[in-house]
């Protein structure tokens, strides 16, 4: 069944729904993590956590998908920072950028390299690319406990596959990462 608020989408996303305390939590993410590096839609494991819907032409002749593309990383990405966490590391709300930032507060790494790693995902020029830097920082993120809104990566990566969505998630997380943003009251947030 197709959400009617999405028609790309069959229900919630996997990470919306997952819980730590369901019945084979752990096999399912370890299966996650075998798509990590394969391309999408070629790993049988993953197959039923995908949610995307594909328009019947591209499933029937097996064409490449961005949605499809997309949803995978942001599937393999989830299971690698939910790996040995108890708390869920998918929470609405929360920007990549935003996560990000706390990673550059945490102490745990250097500012320096953490803003390397950052921008080494930033100026990335394909999916492939940005979704190989996206790994080590999530590796990183889940060693200080940093959630983020996987849904939302998920429309980052889908729009990454086009110059002026890649633009797009560029200004995004440069105004989270660095805290471009007003507080209610009109001051500059901490950042």
């Amino acid at each position: 069944m197709t959400d009617s608020s999405n028609p790309y989408r069959r229900g919630r996303w996997f990470w919306e729904e997952f819980s730590t305390t369901a019945p084979g939590a752990g096999a399912d993410l370890a299966a996650l993590r075998r798509g990590l590096g394969q391309e999408a839609g070629s790993v049988p494991e993953l197959w039923p956590h995908h949610r995307c819907v594909l328009p019947e032409y591209v499933a029937e002749e097996g064409r490449r998908d961005y949605r499809l593309t997309a949803e995978h990383a942001a599937l393999t990405l989830f299971a690698v920072h939910q790996q040995h966490q108890q708390q869920p590391m998918h929470v609405a709300g929360v920007g990549v950028g935003v996560a990000l930032r706390e990673l550059r507060q945490s102490e745990k790494f250097s500012e320096e390299a953490v803003n390397r790693r950052v921008d080494a995902a930033a100026t990335s020029t394909d999916a492939i690319e940005l979704v190989h830097h996206l790994r080590g920082l999530v590796t990183q993120l889940r060693g200080i406990r940093q959630p983020f809104d996987y849904t939302r990566l998920y429309r980052d990566l889908r729009d990454w596959h086009f110059p002026e969505g890649q633009e797009r998630v560029r200004r995004s997380w440069g105004a989270q990462y660095y805290a471009w943003t007003s507080s209610p009251g009109g001051s500059p947030a901490a950042s």
